[in-house]
């Protein structure tokens, strides 16, 4: 009982202790958010491909550092434009690896290199939504409405964690994914989406954001969190790995605590960019897709 409380204590030290160091820097913005995720991707890029080591895959680890800390660069300079770019140079880049430094197995190396991308993918968004929406105020500061945004989605998926853990603790008898998370709970992803939805509600509601797009932003949050957590899990469970690292007490390792981010905040992204900003509404979709469908079967 004794070391149940002290992994407890820790979790939630550090947890707390990262949670105000991530919200102090989404609020701040400029180089500090670009500093806390450049340290991310340093670190978790080292994670990933020692993951992947144990599995008996050699990913190329520069090559992921350098195309991720170019799409975080290119993002955060306002150029989101050139991502595509990177992400072709990259996957060029991954092939010549191989090439010209040739490790078996040939196909899952340059595959596992270009899988590695992914860890920059999430922070490219954090920077994409702290800059998207007009300029704003509050107590004299200005800032882009990109910023409520942020807030929201790190609120969602703050309080998925936290009501999935402790309601999976205390309630959890059926098992979410018993080969891949043994531990994860159907009745603590149900309470960590219900708990994520009505915060998400009742910031949608501070911030200004419709009751709708509330609803629909927090569903898409929870869901998508709780998604790269069992995705990260996936590739711990095959690679024989239980947690990514050891830098982070109570938690394992930096990959093991933003996994939930992983899906949630691309999404959140383009739902906020096409839904909420842009007006797009979902008959628009539907009329897209009948004209995709009679192209097809034309």
């Amino acid at each position: 009982m004794a070391v149940i409380d002290n992994l407890l204590k820790n979790r939630v030290t550090t947890g707390f202790a990262i949670g105000v160091l991530v919200f102090s820097c989404i609020l701040l913005g400029g180089k500090w958010l670009l500093a806390l995720l450049l340290c991310f991707i340093i670190i978790a890029a080292k994670e990933y491909v020692d993951i992947l080591k144990n599995k008996g895959f050699l990913p190329f680890y520069k090559v992921i550092l350098i195309v991720s800390v170019s799409m975080i660069l290119v993002s955060a300079s306002g150029y989101d434009n050139l991502l595509p770019l990177v992400l072709l140079i990259g996957t060029i880049a991954s092939f010549l690896a191989v090439l010209f430094r040739g490790r078996q197995p040939y196909i899952a190396n340059v595959a596992t290199t270009i899988l590695g991308f992914l860890i920059a993918w999430m922070p490219c968004h954090i920077c994409l939504i702290r800059q998207m929406g007009d300029e704003t105020s509050l107590f004299g500061i200005s800032f882009k409405q990109g910023l409520y945004f942020l807030v929201f989605i790190f609120f969602v998926i703050l309080f998925t964690d936290i009501a999935a853990y402790f309601f999976g603790i205390r309630f959890g008898k059926h098992k979410l994914s018993p080969v891949i998370s043994p531990k994860k709970s159907v009745e603590g992803a149900i309470a960590g989406g219900i708990c994520a939805t009505i915060v998400g509600l009742i910031i949608g509601k501070l911030i200004g954001i419709s009751f709708y797009h509330s609803f629909v932003l927090s569903i898409i949050v929870t869901v998508m969190a709780q998604l790269g957590d069992l995705s990260e899990s996936l590739i711990k469970r095959d690679a024989g790995v239980k947690d990514s690292g050891h830098s982070l007490p109570g938690h394992g390792g930096i990959l093991d605590r933003a996994d939930s981010y992983l899906f949630s905040v691309p999404v959140a992204y383009y739902y906020i960019k096409y839904f909420i900003l842009s007006g797009i509404a979902f008959s628009d979709i539907s009329n897209l897709i009948t004209k995709v469908l009679n192209v097809i079967c034309s």
